[in-house]
């Protein structure tokens, strides 16, 4: 490995896992001399790895982890800020890179000091993705939801509804999911004594106060599943066998679960009503729509200009197009 660059990276890279070398079979997997090896660790060291040693012929090396921050020279923020992007990745990402994701995660992680691994425990233990696309997002929120739902702590936030109606919310957070390119947080409120779902880009103002709760049963036993009542919950029944809507259902995520062998349910979270309008028309078969309103509201919409552009298509007789209708 002539490009000492290259045979630096490879050498850190092994030393990453966390394992002790003997320095003979270091040397050999990096293909060059142990006095050239020598040479490498020192400069290692001198970028501020801990690279621990024992002297004489049984002698190795080790990556001591956790004594130091990467050469990158991150803050805390920083730090916290690559491991999340890392966590996301390695979520959202169906990929060869969801692999790679997870692996500079684990050797990140090794590097990191231990005022901030529980941070990052805190967010790896409350989040989860069922969509592939993130829109931007305040960093800190994320931090604070998740480490609160870690430690069950309590939040209180100001929330702006769909409609741009604020309100104060005092809520237990449980989990924050992605979906739909949103990230979401399923949390128990306080004052509506039910579970409730709240978009993070519309929370502001998020204190953590320091009381702590005991945790409620989350619905469902999944986070991924949306209470009844949400904002943003549809319910809708297919006139049709679950095998039959599977196959033409073209949603992101949902639960897609047969009533018997003629009729199903799908229940889904959406963030636009008119796609979800749209996507549930294309499915090609018969439905009903149990909930909510707004779904309802958006499929009749639909339905009426779906209508209007049929007859006022040109070469299409109108009596002939109502009597079909």
């Amino acid at each position: 490995m002539p490009d000492p660059s290259k045979r630096m990276l490879e050498l850190l890279s092994l030393l990453r896992d966390g394992r002790a070398w003997q320095a003979a079979e270091l040397a050999e997997a990096l293909r060059t001399s142990p006095r050239t090896l020598r040479r490498d660790i020192e400069r290692l060291r001198d970028l501020g790895y801990p690279v621990s040693s024992v002297r004489g012929p049984g002698g190795g090396y080790q990556l001591l982890a956790g004594r130091a921050m990467p050469p990158l020279v991150l803050t805390d923020d920083e730090a916290v800020a690559t491991v999340v992007g890392l966590r996301f990745a390695a979520l959202s990402r169906a990929d060869g890179s969801a692999a790679a994701a997870d692996s500079a995660l684990r050797k990140l992680g090794q590097a990191l000091p231990p005022r901030l691994r529980h941070r990052i425990e805190a967010l790896s233990a409350s989040t989860e993705a069922v969509s592939r696309v993130a829109r931007p997002l305040d960093l800190r929120t994320v931090q604070l939801l998740g480490t609160a739902a870690h430690a069950h702590q309590d939040v209180r936030f100001h929330y702006t509804s769909r409609a741009g109606r604020g309100t104060e919310r005092r809520v237990q957070p449980y989990r924050q999911v992605l979906f739909g390119g949103h990230w979401y947080l399923l949390g128990w409120d306080a004052d509506r004594q039910d579970w409730r779902t709240f978009r993070l880009d519309r929370i502001d103002r998020l204190a953590v106060p320091g009381t702590t709760f005991i945790p409620h049963e989350p619905p469902s036993g999944e986070a991924v599943v949306f209470p009844q009542g949400s904002p943003c919950h549809g319910v809708v029944r297919f006139a049709a066998p679950l095998a039959h809507v599977s196959g033409r259902l073209m949603a992101q995520a949902g639960s897609l679960e047969a009533i018997d062998d003629d009729t199903c349910r799908y229940v889904t979270a959406a963030d636009s009503w008119e796609w979800l309008a749209v996507m549930l028309a294309a499915v090609g078969v018969p439905y009903t729509i149990e909930g909510p309103l707004e779904l309802v509201a958006c499929s009749r919409q639909l339905a009426e200009r779906i209508a209007a552009a049929t007859r006022q298509s040109p070469g299409v007789d109108s009596s002939e197009s109502r009597r079909r209708s």
